[in-house]
């Protein structure tokens, strides 16, 4: 086929539209609206530099808008809530855009029980007064735990040390509920006397256990030739059927307990970097100091002196009247991981018309400072203490313990001792699950203001760990769970301070250097190089030194077949042969041998077996022996009474005007 050449092609532009003209020319009269092909330089460039101008002057508002904004900067400017109400939200929905609202409990309360205790030879039963606290844990950290330190394992063993001094707390309650004080006085009974007969559950069960451990201590199951015969275990079964048939032994045969069963969540929560903003919605039901509720709100005393100093020509009452509410906005420190109080506003409820009313709203601006705001979007309130729930301000167990506890003015020993009990049960690095809470039971404040503690309940997700105080005849009074032993584990499962970074768990996994499916034989806690690193328990260190793939290597052996191992690090201080306590120093983080970064590969074995050092159930370092059973189950059934009768608000300090309170009125405090 022919060329059709260029004139055809110049047809074929001029039939679809186009038209043939001057090239475009920078030749503009000067001064001038450019005509027709003509460009003007002056005109383009300033075309361009308003369009940049303009882009980046939004992007700026942009940016202040969602993430550089961190106060109010005008007094009267509008503020909009996150949250537009109140409303329960499912806490099982699988997302974090709809901000859950949990409600929270302070409750503080005295209950007052009967007890028995002897003075001078003489049993007096009197009076005595308990202090019981029930809280949800804090979902968001303030400026309140701001000097808490970091969690670090090592640090908390010698918390959870026996208390040797004396040990004035007395929870024998008396049966019956006396008025004033009553001497007790004992007489012999009489001979014809005779005591019904009786076989608990418990006399039953340790009888056919013990019937179980003789028949396989005997040794008449085994033959000349060192065999086992089975005799012993033949021998069992008919004791057991015989007390069966006698209704003495259990029908479901001998029981167990599960163990080192873990509960994986179907999904884990997005890593989000930084805190965000939430909501606290607190209902004040007793008149109360303005100052100490914010000081327990996470308002530093510059902040409270800043925002009376506001308020004082539109409230200057310093008090709060009972049905009144606080909202306070919190958001998130530059400074800090805590959050502060962004907004806050007063509402007073109205007897007429039963609707709360908008008194003052007081904003913080970029200075630090407080002033005069318009009041938030109307909301109805909840009649207790609410919080809007955000994923990212989550803390761990950790702090989250130590917030609540400062909200309820509990000393930093006995918190401190808190978290060293429950560190060898739960991970407290983990941030807290909305909803999760503690209880606790003290004496009442002795004239130096000191408390003893008496019972510690800590519920995480579905689990309930509960401690009792209980004084053996040694002199030593230690927390004990339910079944006698203590809290403290004889091996730490992070043994380095700070606990590390969990960065790879035990089990099989595709190997980052060797980019093949290995099985993990421990856990790496991420630190920095040169962290100290402690003996998990007491043991004889049994290797020290370069081992293939671990690089510096140390292997600890404890008693009942149980070792740990010590991999990369940069420096060992122990040698083999040492006698090693727990918490005591044995190396230093390092990177040597396989590894792709500044770690601790920790590893616990049993036997030879490797075992998963976070999850696997630990021996007790303690437990009581036999005959301290029966004092101890009496001594936890009382504590357990106390706990389930019904209280009386405790007076507050900060209260300042007298009101009536019901029986488990908040304190208003969060």
């Amino acid at each position: 086929m022919a060329n059709p050449g260029p004139r055809n092609h110049a047809l074929a532009l001029v039939r679809a539209g186009f038209e043939d003209g001057p090239a475009l020319t920078v030749a503009s009269t000067e001064g001038e609206v450019p005509q027709g092909r003509e460009l003007s330089f002056a005109w383009l460039t300033g075309t361009v530099m308003t369009g940049l101008t303009s882009v980046l002057l939004m992007g700026a508002a942009l940016y202040v808008s969602f993430q550089g904004q961190l106060t109010f900067a005008t007094a009267y400017e509008a503020i909009r809530d996150l949250a537009a109400g109140i409303a329960q939200t499912d806490l099982t929905t699988k997302t974090d855009r709809v901000r859950t609202i949990t409600q929270t409990k302070s409750e503080t309360q005295i209950v007052e029980a009967s007890i028995k205790e002897s003075v001078d030879g003489r049993d007096i039963i009197h009076k005595q007064p308990f202090e019981r606290i029930r809280a949800t844990l804090a979902t968001a950290v303030t400026s309140l735990t701001g000097d808490v330190p970091a969690f670090d394992p090592a640090s908390l063993i010698d918390s959870t040390q026996p208390i040797m001094a004396p040990d004035n707390a007395n929870t024998d309650i008396y049966g019956a509920e006396v008025e004033g004080e009553v001497q007790i006085k004992t007489s012999a009974m009489p001979a014809t006397f005779v005591p019904p007969k009786a076989v608990t559950d418990e006399t039953a069960e340790t009888y056919v256990r013990t019937q179980i451990s003789d028949a396989y201590t005997e040794g008449d199951d085994v033959d000349q030739n060192g065999t086992d015969t089975g005799q012993g275990v033949a021998a069992v079964a008919d004791q057991t059927t015989q007390l069966r048939e006698l209704g003495l032994a259990d029908d479901g045969g001998l029981g167990g307990v599960a163990e080192n069963v873990t509960v994986v969540p179907m999904t884990t929560p997005p890593d989000q970097s930084g805190p965000g903003r939430s909501e606290r919605i607190l209902a004040i039901h007793d008149s109360s100091k303005f100052a100490d509720v914010l000081s327990k709100n996470g308002f530093t005393p510059q902040e409270i002196s800043a925002l009376t100093t506001t308020l004082k020509n539109v409230y200057p009452d310093p008090t709060l009247p009972a049905g009144a509410h606080l909202r306070i906005l919190l958001g998130p420190d530059p400074s800090s991981d805590s959050l502060i109080p962004y907004r806050l506003s007063i509402y007073v409820h109205d007897n007429q018309s039963n609707t709360e009313t908008h008194v003052v709203t007081v904003a913080r601006t970029d200075r630090g400072s407080y002033v005069i705001g318009v009041a938030p979007s109307q909301i109805p309130f909840p009649t207790e203490d609410t919080e809007e729930v955000n994923v990212q301000n989550l803390p761990t167990i950790y702090r989250s313990i130590w917030e609540t506890a400062r909200k309820h003015d509990i000393d930093d020993a006995t918190t401190k001792r808190i978290v060293a009990m429950f560190a060898y049960d739960i991970d407290l690095t983990r941030k807290i699950t909305p909803g999760d809470s503690i209880e606790l039971l003290e004496t009442p404040k002795d004239q130096q203001g000191s408390q003893d503690l008496l019972y510690v309940g800590l519920r995480i997700g579905n689990s309930l760990h509960q401690l009792y105080r209980f004084r053996t005849d040694d002199g030593a009074t230690d927390f004990y769970d339910p079944s006698g032993e203590t809290g403290k584990r004889f091996l730490v499962r992070r043994p380095l301070q700070g606990g590390g970074t969990l960065s790879s768990r035990f089990g099989w996994r595709i190997h980052p250097i060797f980019h093949t499916r290995l099985l993990h034989t421990g856990v790496d806690l991420a630190s920095a190089t040169g962290t100290p690193i402690y003996a998990a328990g007491d043991g004889i260190v049994e290797h020290a030194g370069w081992e293939s793939g671990y690089g510096n290597f140390t292997m600890i052996k404890h008693v009942n077949g149980y070792e740990t191992g010590y991999g990369h690090q940069s420096k060992i201080v122990v040698a083999v042969g040492d006698k090693v306590r727990q918490g005591q120093l044995i190396g230093y983080v390092g990177s040597t041998g396989n590894s792709t970064g500044s770690h601790l590969h920790f590893e616990i074995r049993i036997n030879g077996n490797f075992v998963d050092p976070l999850s696997v159930k630990l021996p007790r370092d303690h437990a009581l022996p036999p005959q301290d059973d029966d004092a101890f189950q009496q001594s936890i059934a009382q504590i357990d009474d106390i706990m389930k009768r019904d209280g009386t608000a405790m007076p507050d300090p900060t209260v300042a005007a007298a009101s009536p309170a019901p029986a488990s009125a908040s304190t208003g405090n969060g």
